[in-house]
């Protein structure tokens, strides 16, 4: 269904019963794009059977958390618009392999997209984006991702904000990196879940885990031998951030740990990095 570049966007603009049998499992392609739409009309969150959606350039200003609904998109194009951030809940589309973000106001991207494993283009170009999360590199299929136009950081950048961690948090980390024994009838409910959420340090020289209180830090990482990256790391404590650092140094000159990450990151893996 081709509907691009109307004026369509206010109440009743859609088809009634769209998002209703049959034609909720049968549509495949949806294009609303240019047109005026201010939110996901929620009758395309019940297209079940849609592979193609497009609502670029329309006044979106949000993602709905319910887009994770159509499981069956391969493409969704909302490029164009108003939108600031990405819910996670767009991670759950298991068979996306192209998706188009550029040309919005989105600062930041969640962690939770590299589990988006069949994606093959990701578009991001023109946002406002300073750093991409490290989890980013666990995209095995990725071949394109434009970045141009964001104000990603031209050199080595370090938080110098900390908040020291609480005591409840030092406890913590003292039961989980010393191993202490413990069942769990042996503490209340909220301090089981919260052991549970233990987040372990990606220094390789520290095998510390922190909850709550930790360290943001840039690190820069190579793609396909032309290009560096700024990745967001969150690190137990300052102590940390030093073997971390070569980024600050000539970008000809590596540390002794200049990141698992950058030989992890082949080029094959990356066919286009667009930077502009």
């Amino acid at each position: 269904l081709l509907a691009k570049n109307n004026r369509l966007g206010g109440p009743g603009s859609l088809p009634k019963g769209l998002g209703q049998a049959p034609l909720a499992r049968s549509l495949r392609v949806l294009n609303l794009s240019g047109n005026r739409f201010a939110e996901v009309p929620p009758a395309l969150l019940q297209l079940r059977g849609l592979r193609s959606l497009s609502l670029g350039g329309n006044r979106l200003h949000s993602i709905p958390p319910d887009i994770q609904e159509l499981r069956s998109l391969d493409f969704l194009y909302l490029g164009g618009n108003f939108i600031t951030s990405i819910p996670p809940e767009l991670a759950k589309l298991p068979s996306l392999k192209y998706l188009v973000l550029c040309d919005n106001k989105i600062q930041s991207i969640p962690p939770q997209l590299s589990q988006l494993h069949s994606l093959r283009s990701l578009s991001l170009h023109n946002n406002l984006l300073t750093y991409l999360p490290r989890e980013i590199l666990n995209l095995v299929h990725l071949e394109e991702l434009s970045l141009r136009g964001n104000p990603l950081v031209v050199r080595f950048v370090r938080d110098l904000t900390y908040n020291p961690p609480s005591l409840q948090e030092l406890a913590g980390r003292t039961v989980k990196t010393r191993n202490v024994p413990y069942a769990p009838s042996d503490l209340p409910e909220n301090l089981v879940r919260y052991l549970s959420l233990a987040s372990n340090c990606p220094n390789p020289k520290c095998g510390g885990v922190y909850f709550d209180s930790c360290v943001r830090q840039i690190k820069f990482v190579d793609f396909c031998g032309k290009y560096r990256l700024p990745l967001m790391h969150y690190l137990c404590s300052p102590e940390c951030s030093s073997p971390f650092s070569s980024a600050s140094q000539s970008s000809t000159s590596q540390s002794e740990s200049d990141s698992e990450d950058e030989a992890s990151v082949a080029a094959h893996r990356m066919q286009k990095v667009l930077l502009g």
